[in-house]
């Protein structure tokens, strides 16, 4: 009879010195690598049905080039195109795989990173081998954070400060789980472990040197523990308004450069592990059914009015925003204002609908929703409390990049996340269509 097979490996994405790198305002170009870049793959089999997951250490993906990826990796594997997941895990030490801000994309780099990301899910398929499941849940409620806050002027402020005499209250909640998926040979040694948690990237003291952020470390933490080689995933949960920033406390002390995200990594891990490790033997199984579901959702980004379109050309002193030369020092508050009158210019450029796919994916008890985009942590906890799963992971940034989703109150509330830019123009409603969707995409998938 057939039963659960699983592999699992690593392709190498890390991008030359001197690439772009995106996540800041400004363009950065890397003079380092501290860490490499990954794309991670899982390809699961049980009798004719395959899918792959892949988690690549970028900052973010448009569904073009994942189309890439995915193509290519159908043809290497047969696995089809619509059953190969893909997110990324938000590294602001990455190369610009995406265009924001002031950071161009840098597309000399794009073409082999998706066949090298492709390659991953090869390499996983050639590892398979009898495999079990089992899927684990455990809480940590220190390390996130809801980075908006009410502020005692009645305005909401992302990332006010630490210990800002003038915060009131956190503008929005957290989501402290921990999610885990463990595959393992029958005989008991580990393929991989899948982890999903809602926190953004931690960030280093070193902007211009390529890291994979918490997530590298992660995986290298968990090995550690173990004892034994296995693939460690980490895939980002709704963490649009999340950060590891305890803004009620002081600034916290950073002995090096990447104390900070080895620390969070170390914390994680340890969640994840002794999740793992508290599964008993009859709580994994070896016959997962294994199925995949999509749902297109029409995007619809917000609108300038004219007269803010006049007023941003006005600034640029320009009619377009190829033609503005004139660009601010980029630690002046002109700067600011310079790039997001370019950045209304720009979004302007976009169609105002646009369609963008929620990726559901059913492995047994558990159930795996991807969102596109930096998703409010609140839809997270909605998809999870109505799913049909007993256990759900919600991934974002996963098939398809639309800049940041907050909810609609949030989108009244104001602040960075609202502000109009390639990276922030979700419209009202945005929340209501993708969580609708996010579910029937999961109703799909459950057996």
């Amino acid at each position: 009879m057939p039963g659960l097979k699983a592999g699992a490996a690593r392709s190498c994405i890390t991008p030359r010195v001197g690439t772009h790198m995106c996540g800041y305002f400004s363009d950065r170009l890397s003079t380092d690598v501290h860490d490499d870049l990954y794309a991670k793959a899982i390809v699961l089999e049980n009798g004719d049905t395959s899918i792959a997951l892949v988690v690549c250490d970028l900052i973010a993906l448009f569904k073009e080039d994942i189309a890439a990826l995915k193509e290519r990796a159908s043809a290497l594997t047969g696995i089809p195109v619509e059953s190969i997941f893909t997110s990324c895990t938000h590294t602001h030490t990455g190369p610009a795989s995406v265009p924001a801000l002031g950071t161009p994309r840098d597309d000399a780099y794009m073409e082999k990173a998706m066949e090298r990301a492709a390659d991953s899910v090869k390499l996983a398929q050639e590892r398979l081998t009898e495999a079990q499941m089992g899927v684990a849940s455990a809480s940590c409620p220190g390390e996130a954070f809801n980075r908006r806050w009410h502020m005692k002027d009645g305005s909401v402020r992302m990332n006010p400060g630490y210990q800002n005499p003038d915060m009131v209250r956190p503008a929005g909640p957290t989501d402290p789980e921990v999610l885990v998926l463990a595959l393992r040979e029958p005989g008991g040694a580990p393929i991989a472990l899948l982890a999903n948690y809602s926190l953004h990237y931690v960030g280093s003291a070193h902007p211009t040197a390529i890291s994979a952020d918490y997530f590298g470390y992660f995986d290298r933490a968990l090995q550690r523990l173990a004892g034994a080689p296995l693939v460690g995933i980490m895939a980002n949960g709704c963490c649009g308004d999340i950060n590891n920033c305890d803004f009620r406390k002081p600034r916290p002390d950073m002995p090096h450069p990447y104390f900070q995200i080895e620390r969070v990594a170390n914390v994680l891990a340890a969640t994840a592990y002794g999740a793992w490790q508290g599964l008993r033997d009859f709580d994994y199984r070896d016959d997962a059914t294994l199925s995949a579901a999509t749902e297109t959702v029409t995007f619809r980004r917000r609108q300038s009015t004219a007269s803010e379109l006049a007023a941003a050309k006005a600034l640029l002193r320009a009619e377009t925003p190829d033609a503005a030369k004139e660009i601010p020092d980029g630690e002046s508050q002109d700067f600011a204002d310079w790039i997001y009158a370019r950045e209304a210019l720009l979004v302007e450029q976009e169609p105002v609908e646009q369609p963008t796919p929620i990726m559901a994916l059913g492995l047994g008890d558990l159930g795996i929703v991807g969102l596109p985009g930096e998703i409010f942590v609140e839809y997270g906890l909605q998809i999870k409390e109505r799913s049909p799963f007993a256990r759900t992971m919600t991934v974002e940034l996963a098939n398809d990049y639309v800049g940041y989703t907050p909810t609609d109150k949030a989108l009244g509330e104001g602040s960075y996340e609202s502000r109009l830019a390639r990276s922030a123009k979700a419209s009202p409603g945005t929340e209501g269509a993708f969580v609708s969707a996010a579910l029937a995409a999961l109703m799909q998938v459950k057996r």
